[in-house]
């Protein structure tokens, strides 16, 4: 009865980050890059001289918000008459689509379709235009 038992010390190593797989990692960079859509959109509001911020890019393509050349010249046309009236941000209400927009920094902030704008209330705003 006099059987030893043995250890075996090994030291002790620090647990690594598990690494994703390759195809993985490819998909996280691939969700990443803009769509055709999204490029086109970017153009289209880069000619306008209207600035759409992250947020409100990311409101748009979340909620399907279609925006052509001829939507953004009204709403450019909105901002101009906004400004003259001095407001500085502003609620601009166009196709059932309510845009906050810093008047002063010609930025869209946010963008709101009309099934999320029930029951909604905006602050922060000094005026309104309708389209």
């Amino acid at each position: 009865m006099g059987s030893k038992i043995q250890l075996h010390r090994q030291p002790i190593l620090p647990l690594r980050p598990l690494e994703k797989p390759a195809e993985e990692a490819n998909k996280t960079k691939k969700d990443k890059t803009p769509s055709f859509k999204e490029i086109l959109q970017s153009k289209i509001f880069e000619k306008s001289g209207l600035k759409f911020s992250k947020h409100a890019q990311e409101r748009l393509i979340s909620r399907n918000i279609n925006l052509n050349e001829t939507d953004i010249v009204k709403i450019n046309n909105a901002v101009d008459k906004a400004a003259e009236k001095g407001v500085k941000d502003s609620l601009i209400l166009f196709n059932e689509v309510a845009f906050v927009i810093s008047i002063k920094n010609r930025t869209v902030i946010t963008a709101v379709d009309g099934e999320n704008l029930k029951e909604n209330v905006f602050t922060n705003i000094d005026g309104a235009v309708i389209i």
